[in-house]
């Protein structure tokens, strides 16, 4: 008699336990479905975030390419000069309009020549290079530097053009013989604050200021 009971208390006990064993089951596949859904969804988030991260880059570097652009060009604008400083109507300077100094500590051999002549700085870097088969000065210390200002004393002019270049878009400075730049003398606020793209040294007190590159100045050649 306890046997004939126990069989179906086991049958009853082995149905329960596989029923059991399937809530469980479906349990576990809604709670994966949910977390999949989830997980997509993070995908998908991540997959705009992405999109739009890109859009920001392409945009950025497309401001940068067209602000380079326009610097260059404006860079090539400001380097535009009147006719009288085109190669084919360039007239040198007149002795009495120049004032010579020779060699430095640095270069014994190296010559400087202050000229009095009123030139844009391309006008002044062709005067340069054509007359005197030289370049604007690049000026690579103090001493150096005190030396120049001593020379432009008897100039009536509060600047003349070195051959510094300033590249606003990238804050860059440089000279333009291809110097390393090891050496400034920036007055204050310059050059972050200035204006123009070419540099002057200030005859009165040296430092040196950004200039509009159209702007008339004496000059100092290096040769």
């Amino acid at each position: 008699m306890k046997h004939q009971l126990l069989l179906p208390l086991l049958l009853l006990g082995t149905v329960a336990a596989l029923h059991l064993g399937n809530d469980v089951l479906h349990l576990d596949s809604q709670d994966t479905e949910a977390d999949l859904s989830q997980d997509l969804e993070g995908s998908g988030e991540q997959k705009e975030e992405l999109v739009l991260t890109k859009e920001v880059i392409q945009s950025e570097q497309e401001q940068m390419n067209s602000s380079s652009s326009q610097n260059d060009f404006e860079d090539e604008e400001d380097m535009e000069s009147d006719p009288s400083d085109l190669d084919e109507n360039l007239q040198c300077p007149r002795t009495e309009d120049t004032v010579e100094i020779l060699g430095s500590p640095q270069c014994k051999t190296c010559r400087y020549l202050l000229v009095r002549t009123l030139k844009t700085f391309r006008g002044a870097r062709r005067t340069c290079s054509r007359c005197y088969r030289g370049c604007l000065v690049s000026i690579h210390n103090l001493s150096f530097n005190n030396r120049m200002k001593c020379l432009t004393n008897g100039v009536n002019q509060g600047q003349v053009w070195i051959g510094g270049r300033f590249r606003v878009w990238n804050r860059q400075f440089r000279w333009i013989d291809g110097s390393r730049v090891d050496y400034t003398n920036w007055a204050a606020g310059q050059p972050w604050n200035g204006r123009g793209r070419c540099v002057t040294l200030c005859t009165a007190g040296g430092q040196w200021r950004r200039s509009g590159c159209r702007k008339r100045r004496p000059f100092i050649c290096s040769y």
